[in-house]
């Protein structure tokens, strides 16, 4: 079930993009939500002047009214598989983790006791820092001594489950902009000069890490 929404919400995304790339080809801004809503349609398609390129952009919004019919009726089947699992309650206890959220995760994850620890978990899902470092010791006086350089951050493994980052990354985006914990932590990290980004991702860990590693 859990891959049949993803599925679905996938081809969702890419007829969403499609839509958007149609109307920036023919150089009509549409930035925000306001070209997928049916009550505005009327007034988007009007922005094309060529009839065959506004047919094709109207069949690209049925085949989004389909999906987004389908995907709302698999939402309700979805969760009630979720909810017969235990894990669902306390994964919802997670700031910014909703009931989709957390469905999404049992399905993917299944057990967390399939991870020997919470850094296999990380890096599972797209969230282990990755380092590379040469030259880790030198000679001092004709001793081995191991250096004090400190090591370059590379950036986050590449090799992961895509689809567990983007709940992740979903949930701290959220939680950067919501009320909560997480947003006062996430303040406080731009308050001492770290980056947006990496802002982003080091709540999540931690909240990560704190709740699943038991």
């Amino acid at each position: 079930m859990g891959r049949s929404y993803q599925t679905i919400s996938q081809d969702l995304n890419r007829v969403m993009n499609r839509i958007k790339a149609l109307y920036r080809g023919w150089s009509i801004p549409c930035a925000g939500t306001q070209v997928y809503a049916p009550r505005y349609r009327d007034e988007w398609l009007q922005k094309i002047e060529h009839a065959g390129v506004r047919r094709r952009a109207e069949l690209f919004y049925q085949r989004l009214d389909g999906l987004q019919a389908l995907r709302r009726t698999l939402r309700p089947e979805l969760l009630t598989e979720s909810r017969k699992h235990k894990a669902s309650k306390l994964l919802r206890q997670i700031p910014c983790i909703g009931p989709i959220r957390a469905a999404r995760w049992i399905a993917l994850m299944q057990t967390p006791h399939r991870f020997r620890s919470k850094r296999q978990l990380w890096t599972y899902s797209g969230l282990g820092i990755e380092t590379r470092d040469s030259a880790q010791y030198r000679y001092v006086q004709g001793q081995l001594q191991r250096s004090k350089k400190l090591q370059q951050i590379r950036g986050l493994n590449q090799n992961h489950n895509h689809e567990m980052k983007a709940i992740f990354k979903g949930a701290a985006t959220r939680a950067s902009c919501g009320v909560g914990p997480l947003r006062d932590f996430y303040l406080a990290l731009l308050a001492k000069g770290m980056k947006p980004e990496m802002a982003r991702l080091t709540p999540k860990c931690q909240s990560n890490g704190r709740d699943l590693s038991g």
